[in-house]
């Protein structure tokens, strides 16, 4: 895994300062992500600088080395990534004619655009990759970005340049570099804890959304386009199942995870896995073990509170399992003592408050291996967020039949307040609890009243439901949600909020979690439930082959099964949080009262703070528990304070 940076300059642009140490100022910034060394290829006549920092992991000889220039010279790239099916695209090109230096994906990613082109090359590549282009011969740039959005990409106009890079504070290093905060995506920040693709935090700096690319012409004209559509995907595949019998299916899933699986496993340096117990990284870890013929390293961490701790599930699972397993519990105090870093490695406002755990795991796993497999994807694949049960459970019952029953069924939620129902939700037997239980069901209140599925959707992801009323000219842009032909293209509504997960949520909130964390201490996560061909599997499934019985991820727990007893595996979904609410009374409210004075708040014109404090004030005087959408503004104002 790597970074890489680089600038075109649009015609008649005059490079002053030159290329060169303008793009070794943009690479300088990402060295966490390539501690292994560093690159920079510049052809000033083309104002065009690519530069690369690496971190090794295959190859690691210098042949491996980037930018690199294939072999006749006409393509040059800058790459970050792994395409897992290298080896099998080598021979298939060296029965053309081609030779090869090293033995790096990245040659062989070259190789294939100079006998195939590059969009016959993409649908060939099984892997995840952000790529910067540059054809000599065409004197055009191209950035491409992998199907499912596993590894980022920036990229906008900065001065008289295309700027790109894997993360912002590269673009930052730029002299030219002015920094707008868009106030749009800071409204949609509010809403969904994290900032929807393509909308960046600065206004004119996008986010090149998942399985598209886009090409800067000689001429300076730009085209964008998608290559690979998930949406399309999953709208052919309910109109044209698969109709797998169930053992047909698992087995189908078996023998695409064992691949998947084995594929990512190939790397020059250590390999482990994120274990937490839960059932996506239990069937990662199991495809592992069962590959292996020596204990595969496995990492967990723990916190003392029960409700945030896993680490048991964890542990039980590696023993069975037979893995070589670290297990990490972490005080409160090491985790707190993270929260001041965060800012730096997102580099943008990020309110998922998971981000903490995933930041000390990565760093765990860090100290024995180079490379992690995680169980990420499983949940938007196989449906297995419990939103998506409320969702099949409650719009049916609840929707056009029941219409009356609507109302009642939110004035009864509120007779309670969110600590109240968590107090009555004590009475349930806690290998059964629903963890939350009192914010979800708040959620629920919220939702309870829509007028259609998707608008019955909104409030389950929301976490400030009027943000423009927080952000002085904010106004929320245009999200999937809102989108009229998704209900046509995709008639059953769990496969559309899944889908809608898919295009969303997966990318610009789970799947930037654990770049920015892992890449902040130069780990590689790689994510085989998000293999392309499993993606297509899954949305040719059945509904019922993913929820059963009011159960999610049926079809994923019938091959876990097979290598782990249901026993250890059946129980409430968890999540991987922290218990920010407590801390926020406790030793982190000063730090948190600073962050949110009112003349603070009132600085820069971003924030209403009336608002803030009259929610920050109830948070304080309890019992209710405000934590996400007071973190997520937290997070804004931490950000601002190092930006």
């Amino acid at each position: 895994m790597c970074g890489l940076a680089g600038l075109k300059l649009l015609p008649g642009a005059v490079a002053d300062p030159p290329l060169e140490p303008r793009v070794r100022a943009m690479i300088a910034p990402l060295a966490h992500r390539g501690p292994d060394g560093e690159g920079v290829w510049v052809d000033a006549a083309a104002g065009i600088g690519l530069g690369h920092r690496r971190l090794s992991i295959l190859d690691l000889s210098p042949a491996g080395a980037q930018p690199m220039a294939s072999a006749s010279g006409r393509f040059v790239i800058a790459y970050n990534g792994e395409v897992f099916n290298h080896a099998e695209l080598r021979r298939d090109l060296e029965a053309t004619g081609a030779r090869f230096r090293g033995h790096s994906d990245t040659e062989v990613i070259l190789a294939a655009c100079e006998r195939w082109g590059l969009d016959a090359t993409l649908p060939r590549l099984i892997g995840m990759f952000a790529l910067a282009l540059w054809d000599r011969t065409g004197r055009s740039l191209t950035l491409v970005r992998d199907r499912m959005g596993v590894k980022p990409l920036y990229w906008g106009r900065v001065g008289t340049a295309i700027a790109f890079a894997s993360e912002l504070k590269a673009l930052r290093a730029l002299p030219e570099w002015r920094g707008e905060i868009d106030r749009d995506a800071l409204t949609a920040y509010l809403r969904y804890c994290y900032i929807p693709a393509p909308h960046s935090i600065h206004r004119g700096i996008r986010k090149l959304e998942p399985g598209c690319l886009v090409t800067v012409a000689a001429d300076g004209r730009l085209t964008e386009r998608r290559y690979w559509d998930t949406r399309a995907l999953l709208a052919g595949a309910t109109r044209r199942p698969a109709n797998l019998s169930d053992a047909e299916a698992t087995d189908r899933l078996d023998a695409l995870l064992r691949d998947a699986v084995a594929r990512r496993m190939v790397a020059d340096v250590p390999v482990g896995a994120f274990l937490s117990g839960g059932i996506d990284s239990s069937v990662v870890v199991a495809q592992m073990q069962a590959a292996s013929d020596r204990p595969v390293h496995t990492f967990s961490i723990g916190f003392d509170e029960p409700e945030y701790n896993e680490a048991d599930h964890a542990a039980a699972v590696a023993r069975h399992l037979g893995t070589h397993h670290t297990e990490l519990i972490v005080t409160p105090a090491e985790a707190r003592e993270v929260i001041p870093e965060l800012p730096r490695w997102y580099d943008e406002p990020f309110g998922d408050s998971s981000q903490i755990p995933t930041l000390l795991v990565s760093r765990l796993a860090r100290s024995g291996v180079t490379v992690a497999l995680s169980g990420d994807g499983g949940d938007e694949l196989f449906a297995g967020y419990t939103r998506y049960f409320v969702a099949n459970r409650l719009w049916q019952p609840l929707g056009r039949r029941a219409a009356w029953l609507r109302p009642l069924a939110r004035r009864a939620i509120g007779t309670l307040t969110p600590r109240q129902w968590d107090i009555l939700a004590r009475l349930v037997p806690g290998r059964w609890r629903p963890p939350h239980f009192g914010n979800r069901l708040y959620k629920l209140r919220e939702a309870i009243t829509a007028r259609g599925p998707n608008e019955f959707y909104r409030p389950l992801l929301t976490h400030w439901s009027r943000p423009e009323d927080l952000v002085p000219g904010g106004h929320e842009p245009r999200h999937l949600l809102d989108d009229a032909d998704l209900a046509r293209e995709v008639p059953d509504p769990v496969e559309r909020i899944q889908l809608i997960d898919m295009l969303t949520y997966l990318p610009d909130d789970i799947l930037t979690k654990v770049d920015r964390a892992s890449m902040a201490v130069g780990l590689e996560a790689r994510v085989p439930l998000l293999d392309h061909r499993l993606v297509e599997f899954a949305c040719s499934l059945s509904p019922d082959q993913r929820i059963r019985d009011g159960q999610g991820k049926w079809l994923l727990r019938q091959v876990l099964y097979r290598y782990v007893p249901p026993a250890l595996i059946d129980r409430p979904k968890m999540g991987f949080g922290v218990p920010i609410g407590l801390w926020l009374r406790g030793p982190l409210r000063d730090w948190a009262e600073h962050l949110l004075d009112p003349a603070r708040l009132a600085a820069d014109d971003l924030f209403d703070p009336a608002p803030i404090r009259r929610m920050w004030q109830a948070h304080l005087d309890g019992p209710d528990n405000w934590q996400y959408p007071l973190w997520d503004v937290l997070m804004v104002q931490a950000w601002r304070e190092q930006a």
